[in-house]
């Protein structure tokens, strides 16, 4: 088996955390990813009350009596407020889940630091997912317990600084003495066995949990994941400050467009709005809306349990591991 410090901070069986999903990361895909022996994720901006979150949760560990993650996004949004933030950290460190996945502005400089001490103190693991090596250091010294290293494959926001995996992680994993997970373009036991060579702990990924029998989205779009290669993403809504990496379709193509004319957010907010996303991953229609994910989808041939997937990988991470350690003589 990899041990490393992930795998010892929450006693899972395999390094490998699900990053947060907006509509997807809903309790089945949480449960099973954990019950597989990875770290399952449950995305707070799927709920817009305090008891459907804390429902979500309780309904989790009903189907799983394993650790999973919490990802709370702090970034410009119609829908989910900073009320909804300090409600979701509230809930996280009543229900006294195992860790956050903290994503856009620092949860201290979001909320403060006392809501910081207020999760620590109830046990949660804290971790912040950023694309610099100073906002790791900003991270390490906040407290956080570790940070995810993401680079700019990864679907989502990435950070504009656009810095690839290969290089973040490493650079990262020097400047910080807290965890790192690698983020970005993983997707398989190859990446997974890169990124514990570059110095990470573990992985995150999301895209690849797509295409997983448990998650609750069309069989178009799983299906699409596997046909699209690794240069069929791109990176949209630069012009207003929330860069993310999309599935290149025909509402990509507007938003690009709108962004070359220089419309505002009342032309952008209507093609890219949630409920829209949400609509396409029910429905399967791929060209309807923009769809967050990386580079890694060019790494997706097949539709597996969560299960049969993180073996999978875990069992192709030690071969290429052993791989690289035979070339040394």
């Amino acid at each position: 088996m990899i041990k490393t410090a992930i795998t010892e901070m929450f006693g899972i069986r395999y390094p490998v955390i699900c990053g947060a999903m907006m509509w997807l990361c809903t309790p089945r895909l949480c449960a099973a990813i954990s019950n597989a022996g990875g770290m399952g994720n449950l995305t707070a901006g799927n709920y817009e009350s305090e008891e459907d979150f804390r429902n979500a949760i309780r309904e989790v560990r009903k189907l799983t009596d394993k650790p999973f993650m919490v990802g709370i996004t702090i970034l410009p949004s119609v829908r989910i407020t900073s009320e909804h933030h300090m409600v979701y950290a509230k809930v996280c460190a009543e229900e006294q889940v195992a860790g956050i996945e903290v994503s856009g502005t620092p949860l201290d400089k979001a909320l403060g630091m006392q809501t910081m001490e207020m999760l620590k103190k109830a046990g949660v693991k804290l971790f912040h997912k950023l694309g610099s090596v100073r906002h790791a250091v900003h991270a390490e010294k906040a407290g956080y317990d570790g940070v995810y290293a993401a680079g700019f494959e990864e679907g989502g926001h990435p950070l504009g600084d656009d810095v690839t995996t290969m290089v973040l992680t490493p650079r990262i994993a020097e400047s910080v003495k807290i965890p790192v997970v690698t983020v970005g373009g993983v997707s398989d036991g190859r990446s997974l066995a890169a990124a514990l060579t570059l110095g990470a702990q573990g992985v995150m990924m999301a895209s690849r949990f797509i295409s997983t029998e448990e998650c609750d989205v069309h069989e178009n779009i799983k299906q699409e994941l596997i046909r699209r290669q690794e240069n069929e993403t791109t990176l949209i809504c630069k012009s207003i400050g929330l860069q993310g990496r999309a599935l290149k379709n025909k509402i990509v193509a507007e938003v690009l467009a709108a962004e070359e004319r220089g419309d505002g957010l009342d032309v952008l907010i209507p093609l890219i709005a949630g409920q829209r996303v949400k609509g396409a991953w029910e429905k399967g229609n791929v060209d309807d809306a923009p769809l967050m994910v990386g580079q890694s989808i060019g790494h997706i041939h097949d539709i597996l349990s969560c299960k049969a997937l993180l073996e999978r990988m875990h069992d192709e991470a030690i071969v290429h591991l052993r791989k690289a350690s035979a070339l040394i003589e």
